[in-house]
Protein backbone atom coordinates (compact mmCIF):
# COMPACT_ATOMS: atom_id res chain seq x y z
CA UNK A 1 0.00 0.00 0.00
CA UNK A 2 1.35 3.44 -1.02
CA UNK A 3 1.79 6.25 1.98
CA UNK A 4 0.54 9.31 1.22
CA UNK A 5 4.20 11.19 0.45
CA UNK A 6 4.20 8.49 -2.44
CA UNK A 7 0.89 9.15 -3.99
CA UNK A 8 1.68 12.78 -3.83
CA UNK A 9 4.31 12.17 -5.87
CA UNK A 10 2.28 10.16 -8.79
CA UNK A 11 0.85 11.34 -11.54
CA UNK A 12 -2.78 12.09 -11.39
CA UNK A 13 -3.14 14.59 -8.60
CA UNK A 14 -2.96 14.57 -5.14
CA UNK A 15 -3.48 12.15 -2.53
CA UNK A 16 -6.82 13.84 -1.67
CA UNK A 17 -8.23 14.45 -5.24
CA UNK A 18 -7.48 10.87 -6.14
CA UNK A 19 -9.03 10.08 -2.90
CA UNK A 20 -11.28 11.62 -1.63
CA UNK A 21 -12.08 11.75 2.43
CA UNK A 22 -15.57 10.12 1.21
CA UNK A 23 -14.04 6.99 -0.30
CA UNK A 24 -11.17 6.91 2.71
CA UNK A 25 -12.94 7.80 5.84
CA UNK A 26 -16.31 9.40 6.58
CA UNK A 27 -16.51 10.65 10.33
CA UNK A 28 -19.83 9.56 11.90
CA UNK A 29 -21.60 12.47 12.72
CA UNK A 30 -22.23 13.42 16.64
CA UNK A 31 -25.78 13.36 17.84
CA UNK A 32 -26.61 16.93 19.09
CA UNK A 33 -30.15 18.52 21.25
CA UNK A 34 -29.80 22.38 20.72
CA UNK A 35 -30.84 24.47 23.31
CA UNK A 36 -32.73 27.97 21.35
CA UNK A 37 -33.91 30.83 22.81
CA UNK A 38 -33.37 34.51 23.20
CA UNK A 39 -31.35 36.41 26.01
CA UNK A 40 -32.68 35.74 29.35
CA UNK A 41 -35.23 32.93 28.39
CA UNK A 42 -33.13 29.86 30.38
CA UNK A 43 -31.44 28.18 28.05
CA UNK A 44 -28.05 28.16 29.37
CA UNK A 45 -29.58 27.44 32.81
CA UNK A 46 -31.27 24.48 31.03
CA UNK A 47 -28.29 22.93 29.11
CA UNK A 48 -26.64 22.78 32.51
CA UNK A 49 -29.01 20.61 34.12
CA UNK A 50 -28.78 17.87 31.29
CA UNK A 51 -25.44 18.34 31.15
CA UNK A 52 -25.20 17.00 34.75
CA UNK A 53 -26.78 13.74 33.63
CA UNK A 54 -24.56 11.12 32.55
CA UNK A 55 -24.57 10.10 28.81
CA UNK A 56 -25.53 14.31 28.08
CA UNK A 57 -22.26 17.31 26.95
CA UNK A 58 -23.38 20.25 27.85
CA UNK A 59 -21.38 22.91 25.42
CA UNK A 60 -21.95 26.31 25.60
CA UNK A 61 -20.46 28.59 22.86
CA UNK A 62 -19.50 31.16 25.38
CA UNK A 63 -16.86 28.15 27.29
CA UNK A 64 -15.59 27.79 23.53
CA UNK A 65 -14.10 31.15 23.67
CA UNK A 66 -13.00 31.46 26.82
CA UNK A 67 -11.12 28.10 27.07
CA UNK A 68 -9.52 28.70 23.90
CA UNK A 69 -5.67 28.37 23.36
CA UNK A 70 -4.53 32.01 21.70
CA UNK A 71 -1.27 30.16 20.87
CA UNK A 72 -2.88 27.90 18.11
CA UNK A 73 -3.40 29.40 14.72
CA UNK A 74 -7.39 29.13 15.04
CA UNK A 75 -6.73 31.03 18.62
CA UNK A 76 -4.83 33.93 16.82
CA UNK A 77 -7.22 34.25 14.30
CA UNK A 78 -9.82 34.77 17.31
CA UNK A 79 -7.78 37.29 18.60
CA UNK A 80 -7.49 39.11 15.06
CA UNK A 81 -10.79 39.78 14.93
CA UNK A 82 -11.93 40.45 18.73
CA UNK A 83 -8.63 42.75 19.40
CA UNK A 84 -10.40 45.24 16.32
CA UNK A 85 -13.93 44.79 17.31
CA UNK A 86 -15.06 42.84 14.85
CA UNK A 87 -17.56 40.09 14.86
CA UNK A 88 -15.57 36.21 14.56
CA UNK A 89 -16.94 34.73 11.02
CA UNK A 90 -19.19 31.81 11.10
CA UNK A 91 -16.24 29.44 9.38
CA UNK A 92 -13.85 30.41 12.18
CA UNK A 93 -16.32 30.18 14.81
CA UNK A 94 -16.91 26.62 13.73
CA UNK A 95 -13.42 25.62 13.17
CA UNK A 96 -12.80 26.87 16.70
CA UNK A 97 -16.02 24.77 18.08
CA UNK A 98 -14.80 21.97 16.73
CA UNK A 99 -11.07 22.36 17.73
CA UNK A 100 -12.41 22.44 21.15
CA UNK A 101 -14.76 19.32 20.79
CA UNK A 102 -12.24 17.27 19.24
CA UNK A 103 -9.76 18.15 22.66
CA UNK A 104 -12.19 17.29 24.89
CA UNK A 105 -13.17 14.19 22.95
CA UNK A 106 -8.84 13.15 23.09
CA UNK A 107 -8.66 13.98 26.18
CA UNK A 108 -11.80 11.60 27.39
CA UNK A 109 -14.27 14.68 29.34
CA UNK A 110 -16.46 14.33 25.92
CA UNK A 111 -17.13 10.96 25.28
CA UNK A 112 -18.39 10.93 21.35
CA UNK A 113 -19.81 7.44 21.23
CA UNK A 114 -22.08 7.48 24.32
CA UNK A 115 -22.67 11.20 24.77
CA UNK A 116 -25.25 13.21 23.25
CA UNK A 117 -24.04 16.65 22.58
CA UNK A 118 -26.25 19.62 24.19
CA UNK A 119 -25.69 23.27 22.40
CA UNK A 120 -26.34 26.08 24.10
CA UNK A 121 -25.42 29.30 22.18
CA UNK A 122 -24.59 28.03 19.08
CA UNK A 123 -25.66 28.14 15.86
CA UNK A 124 -26.09 31.64 16.17
CA UNK A 125 -27.39 32.21 12.59
CA UNK A 126 -28.67 29.87 9.72
CA UNK A 127 -25.55 29.96 8.12
CA UNK A 128 -23.86 28.53 11.25
CA UNK A 129 -26.44 25.63 10.97
CA UNK A 130 -24.82 24.68 7.85
CA UNK A 131 -21.65 24.69 8.22
CA UNK A 132 -22.95 22.86 11.48
CA UNK A 133 -24.64 20.16 9.83
CA UNK A 134 -20.92 18.65 8.60
CA UNK A 135 -19.95 17.96 12.20
CA UNK A 136 -23.44 16.73 14.09
CA UNK A 137 -26.89 15.80 13.32
CA UNK A 138 -29.36 17.27 15.15
CA UNK A 139 -31.91 15.15 16.68
CA UNK A 140 -34.23 17.67 18.41
CA UNK A 141 -34.40 21.42 18.94
CA UNK A 142 -35.84 23.45 22.33
CA UNK A 143 -37.11 26.30 21.98
CA UNK A 144 -37.45 27.82 25.07
CA UNK A 145 -40.09 30.32 23.83
CA UNK A 146 -40.43 34.16 25.77
CA UNK A 147 -42.72 36.42 23.96
CA UNK A 148 -42.88 38.71 27.01
CA UNK A 149 -40.01 40.91 26.12
CA UNK A 150 -40.11 42.89 29.56
CA UNK A 151 -40.00 39.79 30.86
CA UNK A 152 -36.98 38.79 28.87
CA UNK A 153 -35.38 42.24 29.95
CA UNK A 154 -36.50 41.80 33.47
CA UNK A 155 -34.30 38.50 33.48
CA UNK A 156 -31.06 39.58 31.71
CA UNK A 157 -31.51 43.03 33.75
CA UNK A 158 -31.10 41.13 36.88
CA UNK A 159 -28.38 38.70 35.43
CA UNK A 160 -26.36 41.55 34.36
CA UNK A 161 -26.46 43.14 37.88
CA UNK A 162 -26.15 39.98 39.98
CA UNK A 163 -22.66 38.78 37.44
CA UNK A 164 -21.53 42.94 37.75
CA UNK A 165 -21.93 43.44 34.12
CA UNK A 166 -23.80 47.11 34.93
CA UNK A 167 -23.15 47.99 31.39
CA UNK A 168 -24.96 45.11 30.45
CA UNK A 169 -28.32 46.02 32.01
CA UNK A 170 -28.97 49.26 30.23
CA UNK A 171 -32.64 49.25 28.30
CA UNK A 172 -30.01 50.06 25.34
CA UNK A 173 -28.32 46.69 25.03
CA UNK A 174 -31.26 44.61 26.41
CA UNK A 175 -32.69 45.21 23.27
CA UNK A 176 -30.17 45.61 20.97
CA UNK A 177 -29.94 41.53 22.47
CA UNK A 178 -32.80 40.90 21.74
CA UNK A 179 -33.42 42.63 18.07
CA UNK A 180 -30.21 40.65 17.50
CA UNK A 181 -31.81 37.28 18.47
CA UNK A 182 -35.03 37.81 16.02
CA UNK A 183 -33.07 38.92 13.58
CA UNK A 184 -30.27 36.47 13.41
CA UNK A 185 -30.75 33.05 15.69
CA UNK A 186 -34.83 32.82 15.32
CA UNK A 187 -34.37 31.93 11.68
CA UNK A 188 -33.11 28.53 12.84
CA UNK A 189 -36.07 27.46 13.64
CA UNK A 190 -37.51 27.33 10.24
CA UNK A 191 -34.21 25.89 9.01
CA UNK A 192 -34.34 22.74 10.61
CA UNK A 193 -37.65 20.21 10.40
CA UNK A 194 -40.90 20.75 12.24
CA UNK A 195 -41.35 17.65 13.83
CA UNK A 196 -37.49 18.40 15.75
CA UNK A 197 -38.98 21.65 17.24
CA UNK A 198 -40.55 21.65 20.33
CA UNK A 199 -41.57 24.54 22.22
CA UNK A 200 -41.16 24.98 25.21
CA UNK A 201 -43.12 28.09 27.72
CA UNK A 202 -40.06 29.60 29.30
CA UNK A 203 -41.91 31.63 31.20
CA UNK A 204 -43.30 28.95 33.69
CA UNK A 205 -40.47 27.87 36.66
CA UNK A 206 -37.54 25.91 35.72
CA UNK A 207 -38.80 22.55 37.11
CA UNK A 208 -41.09 22.70 35.26
CA UNK A 209 -39.28 23.80 31.94
CA UNK A 210 -36.78 20.09 32.67
CA UNK A 211 -39.45 18.18 32.90
CA UNK A 212 -41.21 19.18 29.69
CA UNK A 213 -37.64 18.52 28.43
CA UNK A 214 -37.20 15.45 29.97
CA UNK A 215 -39.86 14.13 28.85
CA UNK A 216 -39.45 14.68 25.27
CA UNK A 217 -35.80 13.43 25.36
CA UNK A 218 -37.46 9.74 26.79
CA UNK A 219 -39.90 9.69 23.61
CA UNK A 220 -36.33 10.22 21.30
CA UNK A 221 -35.41 6.89 19.64
CA UNK A 222 -31.33 8.45 20.04
CA UNK A 223 -31.89 7.98 23.45
CA UNK A 224 -33.95 4.61 22.98
CA UNK A 225 -30.11 3.75 21.65
CA UNK A 226 -28.47 5.46 24.18
CA UNK A 227 -29.85 3.82 27.27
CA UNK A 228 -29.94 0.37 25.83
CA UNK A 229 -25.94 0.97 25.51
CA UNK A 230 -23.72 -0.52 28.47
CA UNK A 231 -20.55 1.04 29.21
Amino acid sequence: MMDRSTLAACPGGSYETRFPMSAIETPAKRPAILMLGAPGSGKGTQGKILGSIPRFFHCACGDVFRSLDTRTALGRQFVEYSSRGELVPDELTIDLWKAQIDNLADTHIYKPDIDCLILDGIPRNVRQAELLDRHIEVHQIFHLSCPNRDELARRMRKRALKDNRIDDASDKVINQRIATYEAETKPILAYYPSEKVLDIDATQPPVKVVGEIIQRILQLPLYQRMSSQLV
